[in-house]
């Protein structure tokens, strides 16, 4: 079959020109909701890129260079990108670990990692990996974020405060007498801005007031009382600086480097895929619309492949933001563009006075994202639910926040695959069926078709329920041979109606099930093989070595084959018997 990239990549943006459907009304829409988020994504660009270790100026780019580019390369209507979150810890981690240039070589990698994804049409499998898992991780990182800013929001007084959260937590009590009650208290009223002024107007952002009414405040403090407040200015005096130029050095990417990054890039493609996801959901589910998955995948990849470049660092889908965009009128991908040149004009004229903004602000704003992304009313859910899910969510969750961020996603998406295949093999099985069930029909023509099996003398029939994977596969070595021998069992059939597919381990189990029964002087007949079944039966060569004639697509031609087969052999038995005896 030959591969046709528009099967998998076909971007909403471009649907504007195809379709020709776009209108002055729909621009008036779109543009109102761009300046909106365009002004909601200001604070949080600015805190995202200083608390992940970066400069503000990076965290900007990232949410203008990303804001465009997953606009135009998205799959998504509605979805608005950036930094997030999400990314704070693991970017931190790789910039402390191994620079700039480090993280910039593993945003590469990572969005070609997404790229790939999108093309395997990895979309959707990338959507069922399990809630408890999403949860853990969500409220582990949201945990993590609040715990890194509570020296900013108290102003401690701290040198070297530890990465890893319960030394960090340790330091923070250490050098609780440090504590600077004026950064405290303007802390503490721009939490308080944002949480109460929803109830004013959701017109302006809550976080945008609390940035400019706390800078204010801040500024008035230090003019009358001589009092300084720890502000942008003060950790990062190069602001007032112009737009960094796209790196005129592309870093140096060998096969070391990639060896070495590999795993942070792992961990940044599957938060990326999995964020933009859900955002791309949670959009689908307002509007009523629907999100090409695998188009998103590599939008994000695209993304995350150029925006490193013009110093930025890595973005993904924001689900605040996205919302934000649909409840303020958002229609199409224009509004994310329109979002990302607002940005950029703040950028080029405004920017020199975020210099003035105190970080206990900046922290007030991260303190209330980590208290959004928490879901602590869903973790507190999941933990009334099974063991299983419950132990899952505990261990990811613990990992996340006590461990590293790398190695909860990594074991996060083994126990995704084990909870999979647990659970799947709880609802397949392989059971002999009795003389006298009434079983369904693998007619597809007669779907409500019913028979009565009338099992010979002779034969046993087997059904396996479900796909016939590794699971699953190892449970036929069960069967017993040498009780079918004290049976008398000539022929053994093996229904498989209800099997979707099966793997590599499946076929090789029917192949040995097969081969101790041929040694074991049993004939083995498969009944109801769907077309998926049979070609891997094919492929493998294994229909040949059983013989065709002993593959059938319905049970009852295939009790035929197995009377007529137990007969035969029957008689041969009594042959050879009646030849022993007569040469004895």
């Amino acid at each position: 079959m030959k591969f046709q990239l528009s099967s998998v990549f076909k971007p909403k943006f471009f649907d504007l020109f195809q379709k020709k459907s776009y209108n002055k009304k729909t621009f008036i829409s779109d543009l109102i909701a761009g300046v909106i988020v365009g002004i909601i994504a200001l604070p949080l660009a600015i805190a995202f890129g200083i608390a992940s270790g970066v400069t503000p100026q990076q965290g900007l780019i990232t949410a203008i260079i990303a804001g465009v580019l997953t606009s135009v390369f998205g799959g998504s209507s509605f979805l608005i990108g950036g930094p997030t979150g999400a990314f704070i810890v693991i970017i931190y981690g790789i910039v402390t670990q191994y620079g700039v240039t480090g993280l910039i070589i593993a945003t590469v990698l990572a969005g070609i990692m997404l790229v790939a994804m999108g093309l395997l049409k990895l979309g959707n499998i990338i959507k069922f990996i399990p809630y408890p898992i999403v949860v853990g991780f969500t409220s582990g990182i949201a945990l993590v974020i609040f715990s890194t800013q509570i020296k900013d929001l108290l102003g401690l007084h701290i040198d070297n405060l530890p990465s890893e959260f319960i030394p960090k937590w340790i330091s923070y009590f250490g050098h609780i007498s440090t504590i600077n009650y004026w950064e405290a208290a303007l802390g503490l009223f721009c939490i308080l801005t944002i949480v109460l002024w929803p109830k004013i107007t959701r017109k302006v952002p809550g976080s945008l007031v609390a940035i400019v009414a706390g800078t204010v405040i801040a500024l008035i403090i230090t003019h009358f009382f001589k009092i300084d407040f720890a502000t942008i200015g003060s950790k990062f005096p190069e602001l007032a600086s112009g737009i960094p130029l796209p790196r005129p050095e592309t870093p140096k990417i060998d096969f070391a480097a990639i060896k070495v990054l590999f795993q942070p890039a792992i961990t940044i493609a599957l938060l990326c895929a999995i964020e933009s996801l859900l955002a791309a959901m949670v959009a689908d589910g307002v509007t009523g619309k629907r999100h090409n998955s695998n188009t998103e995948l590599i939008g994000q990849g695209i993304t995350n492949i150029i925006t490193p470049f013009f110093g930025g660092i890595p973005s993904t889908g924001a689900i605040a933001r996205t919302m934000a965009n649909i409840n303020n009128g958002g229609k199409t991908p224009v509004a994310g563009i329109i979002h990302a040149v607002v940005l950029l004009l703040i950028f080029l004229f405004l920017m020199p006075y975020a210099v003035y903004i105190p970080l206990s602000c900046l922290a007030a704003i991260l303190i209330i994202v980590a208290y959004n992304m928490s879901e602590w009313r869903s973790f507190k859910y999941l933990l009334k639910g099974h063991r299983a899910d419950v132990a899952v969510l505990i261990i990811t969750f613990f990992l996340t926040v006590v461990i590293d961020l790398t190695i909860a996603i990594e074991v996060g998406v083994i126990l995704a695959i084990i909870l999979f295949v647990k659970r799947i093999s709880e609802t397949s099985s392989i059971k002999m069926i009795e003389d006298g069930v009434i079983a369904g029909t693998e007619l597809h023509e007669f779907p409500n078709d019913i028979e009565m099996l009338d099992i010979p003398e002779g034969v046993e029939v087997f059904e396996i329920d479900g796909p016939f994977f590794f699971g699953l596969a190892n449970r036929i070595d069960e069967l017993d041979i040498s009780a079918d021998q004290e049976k008398k069992v000539r022929v053994r059939v093996i229904r498989m109606r209800k099997v979707p597919f099966m793997d590599s381990t499946g076929l090789n189990n029917l192949r040995n099930l097969w081969k101790r029964s041929k040694k074991a002087h049993i004939q083995v007949v498969l009944s109801g093989v769907s077309e998926n079944v049979m070609k891997s039966l094919v492929s493998s060569g294994f229909a040949d070595e059983i013989g065709r004639e002993y593959i059938l697509s319905h049970i009852l031609p295939a009790m035929d084959k197995a009377r007529e087969t137990a007969k035969i052999l029957e008689e041969a038995s009594k042959k050879h018997k009646k030849e022993k005896r007569t040469i004895s």
